[in-house]
């Protein structure tokens, strides 16, 4: 049982965005055990594993080679065994079709990657904080995209 820390995964296949992402999390001094991905074949292969401590919070990079974040959202959603992670779509895209595909594929939160560091510190600690029973009881697209 963890109940001392929040354990958050990134799947991300750019290497400054997963080391900007480390670090934010490093600076907030926030209770959190953070792994990294650097595809969707990795991050899929590791959930799978039957012994395998399955994250609180899942940031989901859409654009990645051999595995999208759209298709491991919908193996993840797939899966009852996955039901209690809470999903968060991690895109520099703001389309309009990307986030109306992954909130019906059931993702959590949307969130467009931000340029700022002190920004994404901010939204970090926002979706780690957040109540995640109001984000995740029934699809409710007023708080779906993260804006901040």
């Amino acid at each position: 049982m963890r109940e001392n820390y929040t354990y958050v995964v990134l799947a991300d296949d750019d290497e400054d965005d997963r080391l900007f992402f480390t670090e934010a999390f490093d600076e907030l001094k926030m209770k959190t055990k953070v792994d990294i991905y650097k595809d969707g074949v990795d991050l899929m292969n590791a959930l799978n594993q039957s012994e395998s401590t399955l994250p609180n919070i899942l940031f989901l990079d859409l654009n990645m080679p051999m595995k999208s974040g759209l298709e491991c959202l919908t193996e993840i959603k797939s899966n009852p065994r996955f039901k209690d992670i809470a999903i968060a779509i991690y895109s520099t895209s703001a389309s309009e079709e990307d986030i109306e595909d992954t909130f019906v594929s059931g993702a959590n939160i949307y969130i467009k990657k931000p340029n700022d560091f002190k920004v994404l510190k901010k939204i970090l600690s926002d979706v780690v904080t957040m109540n995640w029973q109001y984000h995740t009881s029934g699809l409710n697209k007023d708080n779906f995209l993260l804006r901040l």
